[in-house]
């Protein structure tokens, strides 16, 4: 993520107060480990081939490929990409006969490769051919997502909604079941939609859109309950493209049961938009303890790769200081005192120093992803910002003393002068790392 997205994310997160004045109640870091505890033991634990969804585990970062699958050379590649950003689970597209039968030997060549991440099949209109017609691919997936708007109409909805819930009995898989605004069941959409018009005082069209997704979901738990499948094998999301709607239904959900929860906005966008929008609902509701996994779903630019949900994703959790994954590096913006992109320019050093860095530190230096490096541009904040992270350096702003003291665990331990000091300064940082935290 470049440093103006992340300025925005963090300005995003900070003002997610002025979305409602009833949705969000702020717990600081020191009582929010033990709420979220709380919250999280209400909610059923989902074993996804080894990774945990819900109960007291961490929250999960997914993402999804947007290769054809039945190409198994660009699959794997991209699903091996995501992986390495931080992906924990990774959702494939199953839409035909094709990305099927390549089901079984992508999962052996990222197996080859030692990339042990759980794929999820992504399944719509057919899922029921698909997976009894493939039971290779029906084994080699962790988990299927099956939507209740487009499984069949009618009696065929059942049925064939049915059939997918008994082979993931039979193999022992967790089912996400996942709603979407935008592929409702029409039936149920239309239920409601009658029952309304003759109400007293009706509802908004948007209320009764969340309520369908609503009861779309738990309904739809209820029968893959009845059918055979544990409640700790069903995780649910409502999807929906607006942050007041999303909120709102999940924490609606968050009442009504103790399903596991997929967060994400769907169709959030493109770029900074994207980014804010998403970043604003998971916001919200993770700081109020609801949901077990995330995704971002991002439209990538023409040609970007894909990984860059997962480092909004992972972002997102460590702003919350929710989850750490990698070090974070505080600089403030700049101002007058601060006309020299020096310090711009060193922070920005950092931060691809520490990138680099993390593939052999997070095996090496267990802990080294929640440091704290500051980079600060000058003298008003930059001594007591420096003190408050692990390691930080204030720099001189302009007409300053041309010194920059550095501050260790709140010490002062050395001052640095001289044209060399972004050399010397990560000099500091790296030799912090290997006496701070141990090797394994």
């Amino acid at each position: 993520m470049d440093k103006a997205t992340a300025v925005e994310l963090k300005k995003c997160l900070g003002i997610i107060l002025s979305l409602s004045t009833n949705v969000l109640y702020y717990y600081p870091p020191s009582k929010r480990t033990q709420y979220f505890m709380n919250q999280a033991s209400n909610r059923h634990s989902v074993n996804v081939s080894g990774v945990i969804i819900g109960g007291n585990a961490p929250i999960v970062v997914q993402s999804m490929t947007n290769t054809d699958t039945a190409d198994i050379a660009a699959t794997v590649a991209q699903v091996q990409l995501l992986y390495e950003s931080g992906s924990e689970l990774v959702r494939l597209t199953v839409n035909n006969d094709a990305a099927a039968s390549a089901i079984p030997h992508i999962v052996e060549q990222l197996d080859a490769r030692n990339c042990q991440v759980p794929l999820i099949g992504d399944f719509h209109f057919n899922g029921h051919k698909l997976l009894s017609q493939h039971p290779a691919c029906a084994g080699a997936l962790a988990k299927y997502r099956i939507n209740p708007g487009n499984v069949g109409r009618g009696k065929k909805r059942d049925q064939q909604f049915s059939e997918m819930i008994e082979i993931a009995c039979r193999h022992d898989k967790p089912v996400r079941i996942g709603v979407n605004w935008g592929s409702l069941d029409q039936q149920l959409l239309a239920n409601l939609l009658t029952r309304n018009a003759n109400l007293a005082d009706p509802l908004s069209l948007a209320a009764i859109n969340r309520q369908a997704v609503i009861e779309s979901a738990l309904d739809s738990a209820a029968f893959a309950e009845e059918i055979g499948l544990p409640a700790d094998h069903i995780v649910i999301s409502c999807k929906m493209s607006r942050v007041p709607d999303l909120v709102e239904v999940y924490q609606t959900l968050a009442q009504k049961c103790r399903y596991a929860l997929h967060l994400g906005l769907t169709e959030a966008g493109m770029g900074d938009p994207g980014i804010i929008a998403s970043s604003a609902a998971l916001a919200i509701l993770l700081n109020q303890g609801i949901g077990d996994t995330i995704r971002v779903s991002l439209t990538p630019e023409p040609g970007a790769t894909r990984e860059r949900e997962v480092k909004v994703a992972q972002q997102v959790l460590q702003s919350l200081e929710i989850r750490s994954f990698s070090p974070s590096v505080t600089a403030c913006p700049g101002c007058g005192r601060t006309t020299s992109e020096y310090f711009q320019v060193l922070a920005q050093q950092i931060q691809q120093e520490l990138d680099a860095s993390m593939p052999t530190w997070k095996h090496d230096y267990p802990g080294v992803e929640a440091m704290k490096v500051a980079v600060m541009g000058c003298v008003v904040n930059g001594p007591g910002e420096s003190k408050h992270a692990n390691i930080g350096i204030s720099l001189p702003g302009t007409g300053e003393q041309p010194v920059a003291p550095v501050y260790e665990d709140g010490l002062k331990t050395v001052t640095l002068k001289g044209d060399d000091i972004a050399r010397e300064f990560i000099g500091l940082v790296k030799n912090y790392v290997k006496t701070h935290y141990a090797s394994s």
